[in-house]
């Protein structure tokens, strides 16, 4: 598993060890984090890089990998904009490599993380995977042109792959031995939290005058295990045989930003200070998606659907992360 150090791939990791899978993880950790690898995951880890096509062919000449999960790409949609070279260098040729190495291994089962950043501002709501792909910004651009890659690859060298659209990750696991961590942290859960601990002034409300019930933009959040989940239903799909697939993984319900600090202010039990600004440009007021294609095709169903466990999962991990 490339990236299995970071938010998601850790998670991805436990999910799977949890089945009965063994795991190596490949990871440069310029966002991983060793220590959890080391103390919770307990799975080897390779310190590397997806471009180092040397390293990847010894990786899977050492071992006999049934299947690669990608979970190691650049994921900050601003920093995409000011630096694109980053972006296009990581999260396409980095990839582009991985999947050269992986058809000279013959290793033929892929699972991918994509993004709804792929569609761009929505035309309907909740967003389907038929939706239409306009990116708005070179994130979002790179995982769509890996999505095209892949879709050549399957009918170049039958390298059959599942792809996930997220939408916005969140939560920890339950057990409150892994969460999220990333720095700069710049998603709204685990910024709200730092404000209810004292790490921060106040969270930003960005815009209060959408098309919305209170004014503020609609997320769907999905529990971070149950994107790991859908991770493991995703890739037993694939060992039984199943074509390329793309999947939307999210709740098919959506909070605004105001129900989400409510929800912290309820599972802290502190009052979280907030401060309204103008609206970000590029912002779309709502983004829900429908998974109903993984619950049908997979078997997948989010155990953690409500705001409150989400946030109260974070809020453990946060305490003990952050103290």
């Amino acid at each position: 598993m490339t990236g299995g150090a970071g938010y998601i791939g850790s998670h991805a990791v436990l999910a799977l060890k949890q089945a009965g899978y063994e795991v190596v993880i490949l990871d440069n950790l310029v966002y991983g984090h060793r220590d959890l690898v080391e103390k919770v995951l307990q799975v080897e880890l390779v310190i590397g890089d997806i471009s180092d096509r040397s390293l990847l062919d010894q990786l899977f000449t050492t071992y006999e990998f049934a299947a690669v999960m990608h979970f190691s790409a650049y994921a900050y949609v601003g920093e995409s904009v000011t630096d694109p070279a980053k972006y296009y260098r990581n999260n396409v040729v980095g990839t582009l490599t991985l999947l050269e190495a992986m058809v000279a291994a013959s290793i033929q089962k892929f699972v991918f993380s994509s993004t709804c950043a792929t569609y761009g501002v929505p035309e309907i709501i909740p967003i389907p995977e038929t939706h239409p792909q306009h990116p708005i910004n070179p994130y979002g651009a790179t995982k769509l042109m890996v999505e095209r890659i892949l879709a050549d690859f399957d009918v170049a060298y039958n390298l059959k792959s599942v792809q996930f659209r997220y939408f916005n990750a969140a939560g920890a696991d339950p057990s409150g031995l892994l969460g999220e961590d990333h720095h700069p942290e710049t998603h709204l859960i685990p910024l709200v939290l730092l404000t209810a601990l004292g790490k921060r002034e106040n969270i930003s409300i960005f815009g209060t005058d959408y098309p919305t019930p209170d004014g503020t933009c609609i997320r769907d959040y999905i529990h971070v295990s149950d994107l790991a989940d859908a991770h493991v239903l995703g890739l037993e799909y694939l060992l039984a045989d199943g074509d390329s697939e793309i999947f939307n993984l999210g709740n098919g319900n959506g909070f605004s930003v105001r129900e989400v600090i409510a929800a912290a202010e309820d599972v802290t039990g502190l009052s979280i200070p907030v401060k309204e600004c103008d609206r970000r440009p590029g912002d779309p007021p709502m983004l829900i998606g429908t998974s109903q294609k993984a619950i049908n095709t997979l078997g997948w169903q989010p155990r953690y659907p409500g705001i409150k466990d989400i946030v109260a999962h974070a809020w453990q991990w946060h305490q003990q992360r952050h103290k």
